[in-house]
């Protein structure tokens, strides 16, 4: 029985945590924050409960094979969404929801996009088609040499390869006319690192996990209630939590890591370590590695930086659902210079989550909880956030004219942070909200690997390591962290 720390209590280090004790070893974790859950975490406040990053989820199917995995019954029911969200667009004042169910979508689309529904299953069966031959290659694979990374990539079907040299936006217009649904199907890009016109077609096969493959979820209760219950499960495990403890430093001898150290000059040695925290700027904060210098980490692709906002309201919001995307009339200009900081964020694009409409224990009767999510540039390009008031009460202002109820006059209860705290709070380069981003470059094993170059017993986990970003993602690198471990 090995003795490992691991250093995070995010999904990645709390799933990879559980994936150990199922194989008998002393697991000990440590945490700078306060609380488990790193981004996946939950703010409460004057009678409201939040939760703080991740509000939805798909292929719901990777968090059964944990579970199966580790002998461990899922303590926490899923909800299926249906619609999956709704988008509002500011110049027509139309709504549009976003069914899985191809005739209902096109009912929702009809005088916009003829014919939507063939359109529709045309353009899944080519992106289904894209996910399956890759997911087993490309996806739940480790790659420890150049070459195996080639071969598995030379085994993708050609069938696929005009996608490596069209942009998502591009792809998507191939088989649908109206902005309004090429809009939509491209907002997934943006959780990506880029924007429809710079991220590569490829990405795409997410249309298809998106409306058909396996659709959208959250949790009864909020989606802390994952973290809640994957705690009191390693607790029951035997696994002990450290919070308030940041990593600073190391020990190593010999090809092997031997402690961690904490801002407090504490030791913690094991007989392996996992990181939870970024896999690239750990690298070069904690480890002190050249290739991930800050001005090496600053060139690379990060996933959009978080303007957050967690409100509770009095009365309750009628016509609203629990997801709920706001769009503008400029989407291509928008897009294109919003993560240099080139558009005033006075009306922003920005997403509203109504936890309460799903779960109202996260309000009190008659009150609802909203929160407020918005994409804008990291701290490489907008270092200054003194505005955040004024952007804030402006955002406010202009989502209480779309949806009929006056936010401000009815706030009870606010908290904002900005890129600065997302920073601050879980040390996030730049205040990055996803970790590092997607693109040809910073995929399979061009990605941070999961396996340390240098100490052979220290690996890492999470959204910025193998294989990317988002829950399922973070899921399916605690699987592939442990492969890597070979205990």
């Amino acid at each position: 029985m090995s003795r490992i720390l691991i250093t995070g209590t995010g999904l990645g280090g709390l799933a990879t945590a559980l994936r150990l004790t199922g194989r008998g070893h002393q697991i000990v974790m440590v945490e700078k924050f306060h609380q488990p859950g790193g981004r996946l975490n939950r703010l409460s406040k004057d009678g409201f409960t939040f939760d703080m990053g991740p509000s939805f989820f798909s292929m719901s199917y990777e968090f059964q094979e944990l579970a199966r995995s580790c002998s461990w019954e899922l303590p926490f029911e899923f909800q299926e969404l249906d619609p999956l969200y709704a988008v509002n667009f500011s110049d027509t004042g139309r709504t549009f929801r976003i069914f899985k169910n191809p005739q209902k979508l096109a009912e929702e689309f009809a005088g916009i996009e003829t014919d939507l529904e063939n359109k529709l299953n045309r353009y899944l069966q080519t992106t289904g088609a894209l996910f399956h031959d890759t997911e087993g290659l490309i996806i739940r694979r480790n790659f420890n040499h150049w070459w195996e990374y080639l071969q598995a990539l030379m085994q993708v079907p050609p069938k696929h390869g005009p996608k490596l040299f069209r942009s998502f936006w591009n792809e998507v217009s191939r088989y649908f006319e109206s902005r309004e649904v090429k809009e939509i199907l491209s907002l997934v890009a943006f959780f990506l690192g880029g924007t429809p016109f710079d991220t590569s077609a490829v990405f795409t096969m997410l249309s298809y996990t998106e409306l058909k493959h396996d659709g959208y979820y959250n949790v009864r209760g909020g989606m802390y209630r994952i973290v809640e219950e994957l705690v009191n499960e390693l607790k029951r495990r035997g696994v002990e939590f450290h919070f308030n403890t940041q990593i600073s430093d190391f020990n190593a001898s010999d090809g092997q890591l031997k402690a961690l150290i904490d801002t407090e000059g504490n030791q913690w040695e094991a007989d392996q370590f996992v990181v939870n925290a970024d896999a690239a700027l750990f690298r070069g904060k904690v480890l002190r590695r050249r290739h991930f210098r800050i001005e090496k980490l600053d060139e690379m692709r990060w996933t959009m930086a978080p303007l957050t906002i967690y409100l509770g309201v009095r009365g309750k919001i009628p016509g609203i659902y629990h997801h709920n995307y706001f769009l503008g009339g400029n989407f291509r200009d928008y897009a294109k210079k919003l993560f240099r900081n080139q558009v005033s964020l006075e009306k922003p694009y920005y997403y509203v989550n109504v936890l309460s409409r799903h779960n109202p224990e996260s309000a009190p009767e008659g009150y609802e909880s909203l929160f407020i999510l918005v994409p804008v540039p990291d701290l490489r390009f907008r270092s200054d956030w003194s505005d955040r008031d004024e952007i804030t009460e402006s955002i406010l202002r202009d989502l209480s004219v779309r949806i009929g109820f006056d936010l401000i006059k009815n706030r009870v209860t606010q908290t904002v942070f900005t890129p600065q705290e997302w920073k601050k709070m879980f040390d996030l380069h730049r205040g990055s909200g996803l970790g590092l981003g997607h693109n040809m470059l910073q995929m399979g094993y061009l990605r941070p690997s999961n396996r340390d170059e240098k100490f052979s017993n220290l690996f890492y986990t999470g959204a910025s390591t193998t294989p990317g970003t988002g829950l399922p993602m973070v899921v399916i690198s605690s699987k592939l962290t442990v492969e890597q471990m070979n205990l």
